[in-house]
């Protein structure tokens, strides 16, 4: 009877495995929460260009700039401020028009959003710092990597462009990415200080990537800061083969695959999202 028992124990064990291993292969398919954030040593609202920028800062050492994706904002950033301010200084910020940060009339584009963060840096007296961005926040990051290389130690961009043409045709039909823009416009409604404007801040946004960015392989095969391109293996939104193109033409740029991850890595697996950027920072 005995040996009947722990046969059918075995035999749970085992499918409870099998379907822990298929949830875990689909992590990709999943958006996760946007984890808490950790109490901030220092936070405000910086007077930069034409805006108000909300920032925060954690952590001492060695500085690390986070910048997150179109629509977002930084709370997206909580698994990896908690484990890089152990031993880095780590600035978050909303960009502007985002989150906490105010917005002007001026149409968007990635030059303006870059020169926000080099004036947020000073602001802050920072003279350099390792860039963490993903999507927008990772083409912020090569675009000063061209126009400010003197802010930075280096970039590590996930899930960036350079071209229009490398966004998938059909991200906007994907049930993950859509979750993401709801998810993003209920924290829009919480925390910006123009919470109903949510419809004309996605319009006015959508004009800069409709023609944005559109860098030249001339373009990138100036920058001299060291890059690493990361992209997951299931990203909805940008085409392996552009971030590819991309490794090519930046000097000495790495790629690097993210396994079992979509355009959202830092939240579907931040374990191995914070340990590429430690490698990235090693050299590695």
């Amino acid at each position: 009877m005995r040996g009947i028992v722990i046969g059918i124990l075995t035999f749970f064990s085992m499918l409870l495995a099998v379907a822990a291993g298929a949830q875990s292969a689909e992590r990709w398919a999943e958006l996760p929460a946007f984890p808490s954030m950790p109490v901030a040593k220092t936070s405000g609202m910086a007077d930069v260009n034409d805006i108000r920028m909300y920032y925060a800062e954690y952590g001492e050492g060695e500085p690390i700039l986070f910048i997150h994706g179109g629509l977002g904002n930084a709370d997206v950033w909580g698994h990896q401020v908690a484990d890089f301010a152990k031993d880095h200084l780590v600035i978050v910020a909303d960009s502007r028009g985002h989150g906490r940060s105010t917005r002007s009339q001026q149409p968007f584009g990635y030059d303006l959003m870059t020169s926000d963060y080099v004036a947020l840096l000073d602001y802050l007296k920072i003279d350099k710092v390792t860039l963490v961005g993903w999507s927008d926040g990772g083409i912020i990051g090569i675009d000063m990597a061209m126009k400010h290389p003197e802010k930075l130690t280096r970039v590590i961009a996930q899930a960036a462009n350079v071209t229009t043409d490398g966004v998938k045709a059909d991200v906007m039909s994907n049930k993950t990415f859509n979750d993401y823009i709801n998810v993003a416009g209920e924290y829009y409604r919480k925390l910006s200080p123009t919470p109903n404007e949510y419809d004309a801040f996605v319009t006015q946004i959508s004009e800069m990537w409709a023609t944005q960015p559109a860098w030249t392989a001339a373009d990138l095969g100036k920058i001299a800061v060291p890059v690493t391109l990361a992209i997951g293996d299931h990203d909805e939104a940008v085409k392996l083969d552009h971030t590819e193109m991309m490794a090519k033409e930046i000097p000495g740029a790495k790629l690097v695959i993210l396994k079992d991850a979509s355009h959202f890595a830092m939240l579907q697996d931040p374990t191995g999202y914070d340990a590429m950027i430690r490698e990235a920072m090693a050299g590695r």
